[in-house]
């Protein structure tokens, strides 16, 4: 993947000195400073790691971001029109990737929705909702089967270190302009999915445990958010 972005960014370097050599030489005339010509720095990268990252949204947001800057100062529409656009672009590929991972599910991905609905069937898998507020849920010496996990305009907070795991587990976060801290016992494996449109899931745990007693997966998406996983010796 490194590898790939190398040759890519190495081909656009290239051009870029095969045009300025060229007009100066005065084979071809051309104003490169054209209205808007900053956003190329926006659209570029923005390629570029859509054809080396693993997850495309945020690439593509970026993609869209930049292309309506560059319509907005060629006059193509203002900017009272340029966020409403921008807005529905970012509505548009959160709700497109939330419909691609149900449609084209990966084995892990299966298991867990499998897993998912056996719990909430039982009525077993735990709810932790912060919607413009914060919420928390301490696990003290209870057995932990799981849980849905909702952070829009706020912040929840999953504490497992004293939970009692007796196999593995699922964990379904979706975090939209807010955050969530899932704080895991020491003895299991962690193992996450995610799909966000400027945001992710970030291991942010001290020791991080090759082999354990269990998994717990995560499973997040959501938009301008993220989960992070933590242990009880991750700072605050």
């Amino acid at each position: 993947m490194k590898q790939a972005r190398n040759i890519i960014w190495g081909l656009a370097i290239l051009a870029l000195g095969v045009i300025l050599g060229g007009k100066a030489l005065g084979f071809f005339e051309f104003d490169i400073f054209f209205k808007g010509w900053w956003t190329l720095f926006i659209i570029i990268p923005s390629i570029v790691g859509l054809m080396t990252e693993k997850h495309k949204a945020g690439s593509l947001f970026m993609i869209s971001l930049g292309v309506i800057l560059l319509l907005n100062q060629q006059g193509v529409f203002d900017w009272g029109v340029a966020w409403k656009v921008l807005v529905a672009v970012a509505l548009v590929l959160v709700g497109g990737s939330l419909v691609f991972r149900s449609v084209f599910q990966s084995k892990d991905a299966k298991k867990i929705e499998e897993e998912v609905k056996k719990n909430r069937k039982n009525g077993k898998l735990d709810s932790l909702t912060a919607v413009f507020s914060g919420s928390d849920r301490v696990y003290n010496k209870e057995e932990f089967e799981g849980a849905d996990v909702v952070a829009v305009f706020g912040g929840a907070k999953l504490d497992l270190r004293n939970a009692t795991i007796e196999k593995d587990v699922v964990i379904k976060a979706f975090c939209a302009f807010g955050g969530a801290d899932i704080i895991v016992p020491s003895d299991v494996c962690v193992k996450s999915n995610s799909a966000f449109v400027f945001g992710g899931v970030s291991d942010d745990r001290k020791s991080i445990a090759d082999k354990g007693k269990h998994m717990i997966y995560v499973d997040a998406a959501g938009a301008f958010g993220g989960v992070s996983i933590k242990d009880g010796k991750t700072k605050e």
